[in-house]
């Protein structure tokens, strides 16, 4: 969050850092995170692991969550590419191939502030002059891709220009208590970050960088504040003309 997090330019990690660091983390965090697995011995999440991913996950999805998705497949929304649904009152982020098929999800810290859009100019400004108010996570539709920040770790850029990404889980205080909250049972908790996304790193290296990587994809942050059909109109119209 904010500009010392912005990347000078993206950095590309080798194919063995990565199977390494994707396998470390998987075996280390998949049954603390919440996350629902695909099949074990695939690299490529977008072609492997659905049937037995699918039926978890579609339980741990909240209503808004299902129509939203249901929407981006009929509408085609996401023109093909993989996408993520981020449901910030369950503090939940949800990812699904390029077909629209479920793969897994798993728990995220969201922003301190309550609110669904960002301050005007917080991506230019120091994190030490954000105020707690102004710390939210963003709703809406973003084009997201891989980057870096410039501390040289590898994101995914939801809002580049309020400096809002998607990353993995870090200890930045031990009195944010982020892994513990992280791994609680209610989304009550799960307000602490200054707008970015935290997940498990087993859900970032095994769902999200193999999905947006090479190619870029969507990220669908649902609202806390306001009514879904404010953010999404088209994916919640039948809805609102059936009340």
């Amino acid at each position: 969050m904010a500009s010392m997090h912005r990347p000078s330019a993206p950095r590309i990690r080798t194919l063995v850092w990565r199977f390494l660091a994707a396998l470390a983390v998987l075996l280390a965090c998949e049954s603390a995170s919440g996350l629902v697995p695909r099949k074990h011995g695939s690299s490529d999440p977008a072609k492997h692991g659905n049937a037995d991913a699918a039926p978890s996950m579609a339980a741990r999805l909240s209503a808004d969550a299902r129509v939203l998705a249901d929407w981006v497949v009929a509408a085609n929304d996401s023109r093909g590419r993989p996408f993520l649904i981020v449901d910030k009152r369950q503090a939940t982020v949800s990812a699904f191939d390029a077909a629209g098929r479920p793969l897994a999800s798993a728990p995220a810290l969201l922003g301190l502030a309550r609110g669904d859009d960002s301050v005007p100019g917080i991506g230019e400004r120091r994190i030490a002059d954000i105020q707690p108010h102004e710390r939210t996570t963003p709703a809406g539709r973003f084009a997201a891709e891989l980057g870096t920040n410039t501390g040289g770790e590898d994101i995914l850029w939801v809002d580049y220009d309020a400096a809002v990404s998607m990353h993995r889980l870090r200890t930045v205080k031990a009195s944010d208590r982020r892994r513990e909250r992280l791994a609680s049972a209610t989304p009550d908790d799960n307000r602490i970050s200054y707008g970015c996304i935290n997940v498990p790193a087993a859900f970032f290296d095994g769902f999200v960088k193999p999905l947006f990587s090479p190619r870029d994809g969507i990220v669908y942050v649902l609202p806390d504040t306001k009514a879904p059909a404010e953010v999404f109109g088209a994916a919640f119209a039948r809805r609102t003309t059936q009340r």
